[in-house]
Parts: structure tokens; C-alpha cells; sequence
């Protein structure tokens, strides 16, 4: 370990190791390194043995969930947006050719005590129970001023202006229902609670578009999966810095980060080795003391023995609960997978059930979701604090990232590697089309 580096990565979630494979195209000299045996951090995918060891200080799994290898259990529930960011970088950097996706389901809202579907077609849409004739009318006329709506041609603006007319007012233009600003504004423009009613509209419009464009892209749902678990994720851009010459070390405890008389990030320790660097990028739990803690989350993992009900026996979905449905202030997550995506025994569901923590007794406050799944085979619930760096990072060169939040999908994290990006290089990431595995041997047949 004792050598000089351009940067020193700590942790291996998805965010780091992202950075991680960027920073290595760019030829920086990486090293990476994980407190832990797996890669992933806190948010990745574990086996039943280290699941028990997470949760259950060690106990022995029991011999009837199967074999150890047919779980890969994610410790945070996120999909990803067909359309959305991840599969962009994932794209342009080719780290998909090591990893398969497959989609998600279905998309479920809870409204009035029932699941109902989340209309992924014009017949859908027809049939649904989640809206009335009437407003379905209403509806569907503010569906087509989203998608006919262009900032810079006033002709489609109907007298508004999204970067300045609040979300209430467009809303009301439309004569919009209670129930159906729910359903709009928290299962398509997936807000996990109500504040952005009194901010302008474009930021809604944007979200809402981003799911129609994945939706349209995919069909059923917008949400991509990848088969074994979201820890597939991180290992995929660390292979990737492995190939452009980054270093990678798990099970290595870190224990300081050194910086100069000036305050400057000069290296990292470990035992009586030190590693040198200019610049330290590392998630909350390697910096405790440049982080504040936001809010905290409520994880609970469940193990089921099959697809929850009214679902349509569905083997991948997510249930959203709005928080008015429930008398809260932010909504509850349900996030399915099976084994029909590699992460858990053969007849076996995994249900994740999510929330911001409101109360001083987190374990009712995911109750409305616990009771959806029907009976539950084996339980195992965490609560972790959600943290923000204090500071950007480019005094002392230390960049810590955030805490993944209680959104369902992956675009906040890519709204903060790209931040961290631009902060450790001082340019925006400009995501460039890699050359294909098969377009590599091309050139190196064709130079031989």
C-alpha cells in the first residue's frame, strides 16, 4: 500500500466506484479501498451468510431458506430508470457488457385501502380504478400539455410558465382531483413527499417525462433490474478501473486520513502503512467528522414465500403508498424481486419495505406497508441515518458523497457523482461512447 496515488477511494458503493472506473479512463492512478469483505458499502448485495452476520450477529441461516449462493440480497431497495441517468453512464462506459437487467413487473399504487396498477397502456389507463370518467377526461388532457409542452415555444404554454407557474397552479388549470394529484405527483413524478406543489412546475414536468420516456422505452414499467442484485453494479465500474490500471483493496481497515499543517489531504493510513494521494473521495462513514446527518430511513427486508397479493402474481414491483393515503409526510416504498432475478432461493420473494422515519417508534410507521405483503417467512429491519457532506471538499481535497436517500431509483446518486465529478476534476462530466469489447478486437485484429 505505501505508494503515491492521485486519488484514494474509500468505500465501495456505487457512487465511489463509479468515480472510481471515470477517474481511472482519465488516467489518474486510483487506489481502492473497502473496510468491508464485499463490495458495495451500505449498499450492497449480501449473501444469507453475511446477511445473518449483518443483522443477526452471525447466527447460522436457516437450512430451509436453500443455498447460500441463490441469495443476493440488496440492503438498499433501488431500481433503475429505463431511461434515467445510470443507464446512460452504464451504456457509455460499456460496463454493461458484463451485467444483465431484467425489468421490473410492474408499478403498483396504494390508494383508498387497495394496490391498483400503475396504467402502463391506453387500455390500461381505460380500465383503471384510479380515477373516474370524468377525470380521466381531465387527466388526459394534462398528460398531452406535458408532452406537448416546449420552454422555449409560448405556443404550447396555455398562458403558464413552467420555470415559474408552482405545480399547485398547473394543477388547478387542469381541475385535477386530490386523489389524482397522489397519484401524478408521487408515482410518476416519484416525489417522496408534498413540497414541491410550492415549486415551479418544469422540475415535476421533468420527472414526469423521465418515467413516460422509460415507460414508452420498456413497456410495462419503466424500472430496470440488474439479475443478481444491485451489488453487481459497483463490482461493474470496479472492473472497469481495474482494467485502466486502478488497484483494488477489500477487507483493509482504514484508520486515518492524513492531512498537512495547511489542512490538505496528503494520505491515508492503515496500520503502519501509508498510502500518499492528493485528493480522498469516500462515503459518510470514512468522514464522520465532515458529515451532518439530514434525516434517517427505516429499511425493512422481508422474505416471502410468494408474489404479495394483488399484484397480478407479479415477480418484480413497486408498491408506493402516498403519504396522504396513510397520514404521513413522506411515502412508503415497496420494492419486489424474486428469484427469478438471482437474489434469493428458488420459490422465494423479497420484499423491501422503506421509509423516512417521522417518529420516535420507526417500526409502525412501515406497518401500511408490512401489511400488504401477506405472510412473512423471515424479517430483518435496519435504521441509518441519511448524511451530507458539510463542506465541498475542495479546501482540504476530501470529497465525501452522500448517503443513498429514500428514493426508489438511482438519478439522485447520479446527480451526486456527477456534483463530486466536477468538484475533484473542476469539468463536467462529459459522458463519451466507449469503444465496444467487439470494436476493440476489430482495431487490435486489424493491427495485426
Amino acid at each position: 500500500m505505501d505508494e503515491n496515488y492521485d486519488v484514494i477511494i474509500l468505500g465501495t458503493g456505487l457512487t465511489e466506484c463509479i468515480l472510481s472506473g471515470l477517474l481511472s479512463i482519465e488516467g489518474k492512478k486510483v487506489l481502492h479501498v473497502d473496510r468491508n469483505d464485499y463490495y458495495g458499502g451500505a449498499s450492497a448485495s449480501l449473501n444469507l451468510t453475511q446477511l445473518y452476520r449483518h443483522f443477526r450477529n452471525g447466527e447460522a441461516p436457516p437450512a430451509d431458506l436453500g443455498r447460500d449462493r441463490d441469495y443476493n440480497v440488496d440492503l438498499i431497495p433501488k431500481f433503475m430508470m429505463g431511461n434515467g441517468e445510470l443507464v446512460k453512464i452504464l451504456t457509455h462506459t460499456d460496463v454493461t457488457r458484463n451485467l444483465e437487467f431484467k425489468q421490473i413487473a410492474g408499478s403498483f399504487v396504494y390508494r383508498d385501502g387497495k394496490i391498483a396498477k400503475v396504467p402502463s397502456t391506453e387500455m390500461e389507463a381505460v380500465r383503471s380504478p384510479l380515477m373516474g370518467i370524468f377525470e380521466k377526461r381531465r387527466a388526459k388532457k394534462f398528460f398531452e400539455y406535458v408532452q406537448q409542452y416546449r420552454q422555449d415555444d409560448p405556443k404550447t404554454h396555455q398562458g403558464m410558465d413552467m420555470a415559474t407557474t408552482l405545480m399547485r397552479d398547473v394543477y388547478a388549470h387542469f381541475g385535477l382531483e386530490p386523489g389524482t394529484i397522489d397519484f401524478i405527483g408521487h408515482s410518476l413524478a416519484l416525489h417522496l413527499e408534498d413540497s414541491y406543489l410550492n415549486r415551479p412546475a418544469l422540475e415535476t414536468f421533468t420527472r414526469i417525462t423521465l418515467y413516460m420516456s422509460s415507460m414508452a422505452r420498456w413497456g410495462k414499467s419503466p424500472y430496470l433490474y440488474p439479475l443478481y442484485g444491485l451489488g453487481e453494479l459497483p463490482q461493474g465500474f470496479s472492473r472497469l478501473s481495474a482494467v485502466y490500471g486502478g488497484t483494488y483493496m477489500l477487507n483493509k481497515k482504514v484508520d486515518e486520513i492524513i492531512c498537512d499543517e495547511n489542512g490538505k489531504v496528503t494520505g491515508v493510513r492503515s496500520g503502519d502503512e501509508i498510502a500518499k494521494c492528493t485528493q480522498v473521495i469516500c462515503d459518510p462513514s470514512y468522514a464522520p467528522n465532515k458529515v451532518k446527518k439530514t434525516a434517517r430511513v427505516i429499511r425493512a427486508i422481508c422474505f416471502l414465500k410468494g408474489p404479495i397479493p394483488n399484484t397480478e402474481n407479479a415477480d418484480s414491483f413497486q408498491v408506493i403508498i402516498p403519504q396522504n393515503q396513510v397520514g404521513r409526510k413522506n411515502d412508503i416504498y415497496i420494492a419486489g424481486v424474486s428469484s427469478a432475478h438471482n437474489v434469493c432461493g428458488k420459490d422465494y420473494h423479497l420484499a423491501i419495505v422503506s421509509t423516512i422515519v417521522e417518529t420516535d417508534n420507526p417500526q409502525t410507521e412501515i406497518q401500511p406497508g408490512l401489511s400488504l405483503l401477506g405472510p412473512i417467512v423471515e424479517q430483518f429491519v435496519e435504521i441509518a441515518d441519511i448524511s451530507e457532506p458539510t463542506d465541498d471538499g475542495t479546501q482540504d481535497q476530501i470529497f465525501v458523497s452522500k448517503s443513498f436517500d429514500a428514493t426508489s431509483h438511482f438519478e439522485t446518486v447520479c446527480d451526486d457523482v456527477k456534483d463530486l465529478y466536477k468538484r475533484v476534476t473542476g469539468h463536467e462530466l462529459v459522458l463519451k461512447q466507449r469503444k465496444t469489447q467487439e470494436e476493440e478486437q476489430q482495431e487490435m485484429a486489424a493491427a495485426h
